[in-house]
């Protein structure tokens, strides 16, 4: 996918590059900035707006045109991602149930890693079975900070005690 747009939004764990071709956003990253010489689009425009209200604690569901390429199995991987709530998480062997692929998990666990769309798929919302924070490519302390936002704002789940 050609990436001929960006935007950028500052976000309380860093930078945020939003790139889009003409018809849809392609990828969502804190690791990799955009061309500086891009212009941002209607598109990317929208994407920025809709995630600072995320970050706002205004907006659980993201409306706006998205994209990635990736082969069938990394595809249906994505789309699972989507199905877990909003403050929740799921662990990367129940995922693998819920496809109905419980011999997967490795495979399950790279799809993921795969993601291209930082906080749009929620990749964010898997854990280990243990509960531990495992494999983000956003880093873990993004990770635990976008759990706790989201359980903060939904009220589900352990919430951090903050002195």
């Amino acid at each position: 996918m050609i990436k001929e747009f960006c935007s950028v939004l500052h976000t309380p764990i860093g930078e945020l590059s939003i790139l889009a071709d003409s018809a849809a956003v392609v990828e969502v990253s804190f690791m990799k900035p955009g061309d500086p010489s891009m212009q941002e689009s209607s598109i990317s425009h929208h994407a920025a707006t809709e995630l600072q209200a995320y970050f706002d604690g205004t907006l659980k569901c993201f409306t706006f045109p998205q994209q990635q390429a990736g082969t069938p199995f990394q595809q249906s991987v994505w789309q699972a991602l989507q199905t877990i709530p909003y403050g929740t998480t799921l662990s990367y062997a129940a995922l693998s149930v819920q496809m109905q692929q419980p011999k997967a998990i490795r495979a399950i666990a790279a799809a993921n890693g795969r993601n291209d769309l930082a906080i749009i798929i929620p990749c964010h919302r898997v854990i280990g079975s243990s509960g531990k924070l495992i494999g983000y490519a956003g880093e873990l302390w993004r990770k635990n900070w976008l759990l706790n936002h989201e359980r903060e704002i939904s009220q589900e789940g352990q919430l951090l005690l903050k002195f």
